[in-house]
């Protein structure tokens, strides 16, 4: 009779601890969702406030974007590395960007579910997606050239394969990827 009682213990324990690690796990996935979309609502803010605002003034007193602004005593990083150096000094998750016509390696989505959500966000109805990636939280939010110079300076670009670029056009995204 104890073992019976010890069983249908065991059963009842093994079901009530599931029934609260379902729930917890679910909050777990919200949670990581929520934080997803608060740090690309973030950066987006940070890169728009960078262009429309430091870099307008900025070039109005001389200095001038440029992909050597380490080197260039009058440069300053363009909107894609203030993203990407934005990324380096987080060390609690990733941050980059990812494009639909990349100049660099580094800008290559990183998995077939990252492709996809590029698909998706390029037609226009979604602006943020969240996804779970094998285990990686991934989210992207739509980066279009929202100045002329964005545009400009792709089409510029030696490693561009497409000179057609205009402002308000779907360029890629800005990528958070939680762990």
């Amino acid at each position: 009779m104890r073992r019976w009682t010890v069983f249908s213990l065991m059963f009842v324990m093994l079901g009530l601890g599931s029934a609260l690690v379902a729930p917890i796990g679910l909050a777990a996935d919200a949670a990581k969702e929520m934080a997803a979309k608060y740090i690309l609502a973030t950066s987006k803010a940070a890169r728009t406030v960078y262009i429309k605002g430091i870099m307008a003034d900025a070039t109005k007193g001389g200095m001038k974007p440029t992909e050597d602004w380490v080197k260039d005593d009058h440069g300053m990083m363009l909107p894609a590395q203030f993203v990407k150096e934005l990324g380096k000094e987080i060390k609690e998750f990733d941050l980059s960007l990812v494009g639909t016509d990349p100049l660099y390696a580094s800008n290559v989505a990183k998995s077939a579910k990252e492709k996809d959500m590029l698909v998706e966000l390029a037609k226009g109805k979604e602006k943020v997606l969240v996804v779970d990636d094998g285990g990686v939280t991934v989210g992207m939010s739509a980066d279009y050239a929202i100045v002329d110079s964005c545009a400009d300076c792709h089409n510029k670009h030696p490693k561009t394969t497409k000179k057609d670029w205009k402002k308000g056009d779907f360029m890629g995204a800005i990528v958070v990827r939680l762990r």
